[in-house]
Parts: structure tokens; C-alpha cells; sequence
């Protein structure tokens, strides 16, 4: 992906416009893409980046859609009357909302001491902003009060990779070993959904016999397409992972030489797992042990294995637990640094990898250093020109430090930059009122979130397409976010913020505002540490489209380092080179069913939606897609509890109650109900979480809590919040509309486009594959006149049990079948397809043999020129 614009157009030919290579704002793949701004709309392509190649899920299409969207914060935001949060809020002047902070940041330490002021940030930063915020936090505020909404997402996984092998990188090796593996195992993870460009590995493994497992209590898209799905109790994947153990162990499948030559403590754990005999393990999970033996004699045996875990492991109370025991399969199998086989974790944001390495954890320095250890103080504390005595000690964990929020001891006054806590936290209500015992507080966002509408001030953000940096997405493939057009006229990027804030607290001399600056001095502050990147520099990453870390600075007159993308070929991380097994138990979760909340809830992420949904919640063709949250439900309990499709329900734990639309779906386990977390307000799903805690890496239970479920009334576009939904609606500020930006450099021509998604879930009921027919009106689309739609891609789902069509029509006359396989997918670039022209009507429709029924899911993408 060169860097180079193309040649600029003349003065005369319009407006000015350029385009730029740079990277998808969601996910933690970091997909590249091709952006045109200048004209409004900007507009986006996939690139052919590594990750990709060339593939872009709807979000990821969708994203320019919020650059100039008519809700965008432009205008510092302040309550009309100073300390009255009942009081509108109104625009301002970055004068007058930075001279409230800063006042606020005065006053609250003069009167409460230094801690009293805190900073929590997020895993959608760049690395340069990650990195002076910590810096901000430890040498402009000298608080001890730091933490990030990654807490909530990798911390379980980093605290087991780090036990277990001495470093935490979420996959230490390449996205593309996914592709080779013969055998791949998924532990709740769902990356179908959550990060579909990252499917064609999977399909490339499958088209060469690959098995894939899938472990999951829902049968999601990801699952539907494996050979084998295991469909655990939530809260029991420890038991299973033990229970794997066993079983190899028993047979004989252990890699005894591995083991005696690469690792250390594997006696404690064999007499660990000794108690997880399988008929055990399936009453205590519920799956069966045919499948468990399945899963672990296809591990053992295959040439190249990966076992992969993600949030459905991980977000428990002994998550990290969790992830260990995952950990001490893959190590008794002999996986970790094999080439194309391992342990790896599905990192979930943007830049939760590279957010997690440099300091916006409460414990953590640059470089993965900690704070505790003289060492690394003296190392940091050298490049940032101050006293190590004077750098604060660890504080207190993410959910810690907001459930103390204004209370004696805790934080009084809170800068919260690119996080959404008051939908994203557990026990969501309980943060909400948190939020308002503060003092004073201040958000940066680029929309009015649920936690900005809480605010003393709100600081205006540029976005991802306005703003230069880096990222370090899930295989950490260190790239470059680029700045592909102007921010709206006085709209800033936090580093510039955090650069000023240092200013007008009166160490502005130790702070850069400019990106490659600051990520110089990220290099020399992570030299020598677990993620070093003292060797990387904007040009290396430009032209060799991204560097893995660990990548130390060599010696002058030496070839520069490579970079690292896989780990562990030769030693772990640890002193002696060795893998640590540790021996863990099953523990149940903190919340069991019982008379009055008599089911298990999970929670998690859908397909067009994003983390909290700040931003997807507010695209028109993600909203297309997915516009209310819908709670999952087996037909089974639905029968029981009088519930039928589309119907209200409320969800109530001990924490509080919400509503959602109910969608009836044996995809779901009967004794569990699933809800997403990208909503706020009478809908949060994390509104009902459980806030318990795991004792190694503070992780919530976000995924295991008990429920009780009634029906509110039949099916209603508009859910009505529940009594007690105090948490707060997002508000609309009225803001002016960003003119068009003139960008400095140019291109010949100006390309503008609109993609469309024809997608869902639908059943099928087959009448005959000769007798194909529509599946749903959402699957019919005109392409406009003056216009010419291209199809880019196909991509499809059958949960039946034998092989079904679907077939594109146009104008009532075929153009494509695709055949997909019996429980099995497809995905089928449409570079053949031609093209679509205004006035045309596309449609989408299925055959099926008779009789056979089941759901499809459909997928077809097309860009509008």
C-alpha cells in the first residue's frame, strides 16, 4: 500500500481531491482501503493490504457515511451554567471549554490531592495517542488514576499469555497461518460476524480439508460453517478446555518430547486435569464426549493446529483461568512456535493490541514495562526527562476506578477520551450515577455518546480518516493510519488536545502534537521492553506494509532488525525460554440460575453493529441492517414463557432491567438467552452484567449472569424503556453542517460511490431446487437511473442439511446460482458479474430440495456509481 498520492488535477478541473491508503476505523484486522476526499462524500475501496486482500465487510463500506454526518460534534460543548449538569449544553470556544478543565484539573487536586483527577481512554486511540495519554496521566497530572475500555475486552487473555509464555501479543504469528492450518479450533469467538474479511482464511483452509471447531453456546455464523461445533454451558469452557486435556493424556496424545524440551510445570497439571474425566466434563458442560474426544484426537493429530479464544472464554471472573487452560492444551500438544499451529487470542477493537503496550493500563509503562519495577521507572522516566520518584504508583483497575467515581478516595474530576463507559461498562446504571457523583467531567468524542451527554464539557474529536498515527492490529502488524482529508474547521485530534492540556498545565515542553514525534519517542521509550518498537519508523512501515514487533533498533553499520511475525520459535519470553503450564480448576460462575432468575444471559456482538454503536448506530445502511436489539431465544422457552417472534421482552438480573424485540432461534442453547451490547438507554444489555471481577486481570463477567424473561407485549417498532432505565438517551446538539475540505494534494479525477448490502438471516422452507423463489422483499434492490451498480461480491450460509441455490436475478432473468453445501458456506468474488445499469431491478432468491427446512444467510454486496 504506497503512500504517495496520485498526480494533482489543475486548478481548473474542480474540486480538489486525493486519495489516500490507509485503514478500516473498526475492527482489530485494520482492513486496508483506498479512500477519495476532497468532494463530499469521501469515499472508500478495499485494498489489496495482507489482512484483506481486498475484502471490506458492510461497517467497514459504510464508515465515510459518519465523517460529515449532520450529528457530528464540530463546537467545544459547556453546560449553560457552570456545575449545573442539568443545564443545556451549548457551544463554545476551546478557550473557554480548556480553561474549565484546566480548572477543574487545578482545583480538584489543590483540594483532594492527585488522584483525585483521572483519565480513562480506549482501544480505538492510535498508538501515539495511547502513549501520551499515559504519558499525560503520569508527568502532566501525576496520577496514578489511569485505565482503558480494554480492560474490558483482552485483559484476560494478556494476564494468561503472560503467565503462560511471558508476553502478551494476541496472535504471535501471521492472520494467513489461519488459512494453512489443518485443524483450527475457535473458543467463543465468532469472527463471521465480528471480522468477516478474516472468513477467507478460513474458507482457504476449508477448500484444503481443514477442519474447523467452533465452541460456542450459540450456533453462530462462524459455527454453522465449521465441522464441528461444541455447544458449551457459558461459564464451563475451562472444564472443557481440562477436560480436552485429559482425554489426550489419556491416549496418549500428549507431545511428551515438546513438553520435557520447551515447557515447565506439566506434573501439577496432569494431576489437575486427572478429575476432569469426560462423562464429568459433559455433565458439567454439556458436551458430549464423542465430541470432545473428536476435538481433541483432530488436534493432536494434525500436522498444523491453532486453538484460538476470544471474548467467550475470556470476559468471566476466572476468564484468565479460562484462557490458561486453553493454553496448556495447545502446550501438551505442542503447538506454541510450531510453524503454522498455536495459541492465539481474536483481539476485538481497532488498536486493542498496540493500546494495551504503552501505557493506558493502570499498571503498565511503554513497551509493556511495569510500573512497579524500579527498572522500567528509571528507563521511562529517562526518556520523559523526569524523576523516576516522581512517576505515580499502579492504580486502580478500569471497573475499580469508575465504581469509586466521587466518592471519598476516589476519582473527582475525569478526562475520558474515545470511550463510551456509560453503555460499554458492566452494571452500565451503576457507572451512569458513578458518572454523576463526579465533580467535573470532561469527554472527547466525536458524537454526543451516552457518556458525553453527561458532561461538564465536550471536546470535539477528529476521526479516523482525519488524523495521521499508527495502529497495531490483531497480529501485531504495526501499520499506518494516514490522514486522508481535513478535520471539520475547529475540530482537533486528541494528540493535539493532550499536547495543549500539557501546555496550560506547564509541562507543554515535554509533549508533541505531531504524530511521527511522538511515535519516534514511543521507539526510545519501548526499547529494551517486551513490545519494542524502537526499530520501526514511519518509512519502514510504509514500505513494507506493516512491521511486527518485537523489532528492537540495531547497531549503526547493522542490517536493520526484521521484525517478528511469528514468536516462539526458539524460546518464550520468559527468563529460562521455557512455556509455564499452570494449573487451573473449574469454578462455577458468581451468578447460577435459580427460582427467581431462572437462565443463564450471555452477551456479545452483531454483524452490523460495533462496541458501544457511537458510531454504527448512526449509519443509515448499518441501521438498514441491524436497527433494534433483538434478544435471542429458544423457540423451547419461548413456548413456555408465551413469547412469539418479534415480540417485546424484558430482561431482568439483579442489577436492573431492559427491553429488546425477541427473535426465536434454536441457534441458542434452551436455558440461555443472548442479548447484544451496542445499545444504551431501556435496551442495555450491560445494564444487567455482572460487575464481579477476575483476581488477575480485572475482567467483568460480562458473559455469564442469571436472567429471568417476560413478555412486555407484542411487537412494536418502538421499544418503550423500562421504569427504572435511568441511563441517559443520547441528545442531539444542533451543529452547523462541515463545509467541503480542501485537502493539499490532488488527483485527476473524482469517483464517487455507494455501496449497498442485500443481507440477512431468513428460513427456507425448500419447495424443489428446480423451484427457486424470493426469500424476503429485503433482498430486491433498484439500482437508480444515472447510475450503474457493480456487484463485488457473494457470500452465503445454509444450516440445512443438504445442498441449496441461490440465484441472482435480474429483471427476472437468472445471472448466477451459487450453490452452497449442506452446513457449509461460500464466498465468491464477482469480478465476472457485469455491469448492473440504472432502472434494473437485482434480486436474491433460493431453491432448496423439497421439504428441507433451515435458515440461509445471505450476503451480497454491491457499490452504486
Amino acid at each position: 500500500m504506497p503512500a504517495a498520492p496520485a498526480p494533482a488535477s489543475s486548478a481548473s478541473a474542480g474540486p480538489r481531491t486525493r486519495t489516500t491508503q490507509t485503514h478500516c476505523p473498526y475492527c482489530s484486522l485494520q482492513c486496508g482501503v483506498t479512500m477519495t476526499a476532497g468532494d463530499r462524500p469521501a469515499t472508500l475501496v478495499p485494498a489489496d493490504f495482507p489482512v484483506n486482500r481486498g475484502g471490506l465487510c458492510a461497517k467497514g463500506w459504510s464508515a465515510p457515511e459518519l465523517l460529515d454526518h449532520p450529528e457530528r460534534l464540530t463546537r467545544p460543548l459547556v453546560r449553560a451554567v457552570p456545575g449545573d449538569r442539568t443545564s443545556p449544553l451549548v457551544e463554545s470556544t476551546w478557550d473557554e471549554a480548556l480553561d474549565r478543565l484546566v480548572a477543574a484539573i487545578r482545583r480538584t487536586q489543590a483540594a483532594h490531592g492527585r488522584d483525585a483527577v483521572g483519565c480513562f481512554g480506549g482501544g480505538g486511540l492510535t498508538n501515539e495517542q495511547a502513549y501520551q495519554f499515559g504519558k499525560f496521566a503520569r508527568v502532566a497530572l501525576r496520577t496514578s488514576a489511569i485505565d482503558y475500555n480494554g480492560r474490558f475486552c483482552m485483559s484476560s487473555a494478556a494476564g494468561a499469555a503472560v503467565r503462560a509464555f511471558g508476553l502478551d501479543r494476541g496472535m504471535p504469528f501471521p492472520l494467513s497461518d489461519l488459512g494453512e492450518a489443518d485443524v483450527v479450533l475457535v473458543v467463543g469467538g465468532n469472527p463471521a460476524d465480528t471480522m468477516p474479511p478474516a472468513m477467507q482464511w478460513f474458507d482457504a483452509g476449508r477448500a484444503r480439508g481443514a477442519l474447523h471447531v467452533v465452541v460456542d453456546p450459540r450456533r453462530t455464523a462462524t459455527a454453522r460453517s465449521a465441522g464441528l461445533h461444541l455447544q458449551p454451558l457459558p461459564g464451563t469452557d475451562l472444564a472443557l478446555a481440562n477436560g480436552l486435556l485429559h482425554i489426550a493424556l489419556a491416549e496418549g496424545l500428549v507431545d511428551e518430547a515438546y513438553v520435557a524440551a520447551r515447557t515447565t510445570g506439566f506434573d501439577d497439571v496432569r494431576a489437575g486435569v486427572a478429575a476432569y474425566w469426560p462423562d464429568r466434563v459433559e455433565r458439567l458442560t454439556g458436551v458430549p464426549v464423542e465430541a470432545q474426544r473428536r476435538t481433541v484426537f483432530a488436534l493432536a493429530r494434525a500436522e498444523r493446529a491453532i486453538v484460538l479464544t476470544a471474548r467467550g472464554a475470556e470476559q468471566h471472573r476466572s476468564g484468565t483461568d479460562t484462557a490458561t487452560a486453553w493454553i496448556n492444551l495447545a502446550l501438551a500438544l505442542g503447538l506454541p512456535g510450531r510453524p503454522g499451529s498455536g495459541w492465539g487470542t481474536i483481539t476485538g477493537q481497532g488498536n486493542g493490541q498496540g493500546g494495551r503496550e504503552h501505557g493506558q493500563k493502570a499498571d503498565q509503562l511503554p513497551g509493556y514495562r511495569k510500573l512497579a519495577d524500579p527498572a522500567a521507572r528509571a528507563h521511562v522516566a529517562a526518556v520523559w526527562g523526569v524523576d523516576p520518584d516522581d512517576l505515580p504508583a499502579p492504580g486502580p483497575s478500569a471497573f475499580e476506578l469508575l465504581d469509586a467515581l466521587g466518592a471519598d478516595g476516589g476519582v473527582r474530576t475525569l478526562l475520558v477520551l474515545a470511550s463510551n463507559v456509560a453503555v460499554s461498562a458492566p452494571d452500565a446504571r451503576r457507572v451512569v450515577r458513578r458518572l454523576g457523583a463526579l465533580d467535573f467531567l470532561a469527554v472527547s468524542d466525536f458524537f454526543l455518546s451516552e457518556t458525553a451527554a453527561l458532561a461538564d464539557v465536550v471536546l470535539p474529536s477528529a476521526m479516523w480518516a482525519e488524523e495521521d498515527g499508527t495502529m497495531t492490529n490483531l497480529e501485531g502488524r504495526v501499520i499506518r493510519r494516514r490522514r486522508a482529508l481535513d478535520p471539520p474547521e475547529g475540530v482537533r485530534d486528541d494528540l493535539r488536545l493532550l499536547a495543549e492540556l500539557a501546555g496550560r498545565l506547564g509541562v507543554g515542553e515535554r509533549f508533541s502534537a505531531d504524530p511521527e514525534t511522538v511515535f519516534a519517542e514511543l521507539g526510545r521509550a519501548s526499547a529494551g521492553g517486551a513490545a519494542d518498537y524502537s526499530g520501526i519508523d514511519y518509512r519502514r512501515i510504509d514500505d513494507e506494509q506493516g512491521v511486527f514487533w518485537p523489532c528492537p533498533r540495531t547497531a549503526p553499520g547493522e542490517p536493520a532488525h526484521p521484525g517478528t511475525p511469528r514468536l516462539f520459535t526458539e524460546r518464550f519470553a520468559t527468563p529460562d525460554g521455557r512455556a509455564r503450564f499452570l494449573r487451573v480448576e473449574h469454578v462455577e460462575p458468581h451468578e447460577r440460575p435459580d427460582a427467581d432468575y431462572p437462565y443463564v444471559l450471555t452477551t456479545g456482538r452483531v454483524l452490523a453493529q460495533y462496541q458501544s454503536g457511537t458510531q454504527t448506530r448512526r449509519s443509515k445502511s448499518l441501521r438498514m441492517v441491524a436497527p433494534a436489539p433483538r434478544a435471542e431465544l429458544h423457540p423451547d422457552l419461548a413456548r413456555r414463557l408465551g413469547i412469539g417472534p418479534d415480540d417485546v421482552v424484558e430482561l431482568a438480573t439483579r442489577r436492573g432491567v431492559a427491553r429488546f424485540t425477541a427473535t426465536l432461534t434454536d441457534a441458542v442453547r434452551p436455558d440461555v438467552v443472548f442479548a447484544p451490547f451496542h445499545w444504551g438507554g431501556g435496551s442495555s444489555a450491560n445494564a444487567l452484567t455482572d460487575p464481579a471481577l477476575d483476581p488477575t486481570s480485572r475482567m467483568p463477567a460480562f458473559k455469564v449472569c442469571a436472567v429471568a424473561v417476560r413478555r412486555v407485549g407484542p411487537p412494536d417498532e418502538h421499544l418503550v424503556p423500562p421504569p427504572d432505565a435511568a441511563q441517559p438517551r443520547p441528545l442531539t446538539v444542533p451543529t452547523p453542517r462541515p463545509v467541503p475540505r480542501t485537502p493539499s494534494r490532488r488527483r485527476t479525477t473524482s469517483v464517487k460511490s455507494t455501496p449497498r448490502f442485500l443481507q440477512g438471516v431468513f428460513p427456507i422452507t425448500g419447495e424443489g431446487l428446480a423451484k427457486p423463489g424470493p426469500l424476503d422483499a429485503v433482498l430486491r434492490y433498484s439500482v437508480p437511473q444515472g447510475t450503474t451498480a457493480q456487484a463485488l461480491y457473494f457470500r452465503g450460509g445454509n444450516s440445512t442439511s443438504e445442498l441449496v441455490y441461490v440465484l441472482l436475478v435480474r429483471d427476472g432473468e437468472p445471472m448466477r446460482w451459487f450453490p452452497i453445501g449442506a452446513k457449509a458456506d461460500t464466498h465468491v468474488p464477482l469480478r465476472v458479474v457485469e455491469d448492473l445499469p440504472g432502472g434494473c431491478v437485482v434480486e436474491l432468491h433460493a431453491a432448496a430440495p423439497e421439504g428441507v427446512t433451515g435458515e440461509l444467510v445471505v450476503d451480497l454486496g454491491l457499490v452504486e456509481v
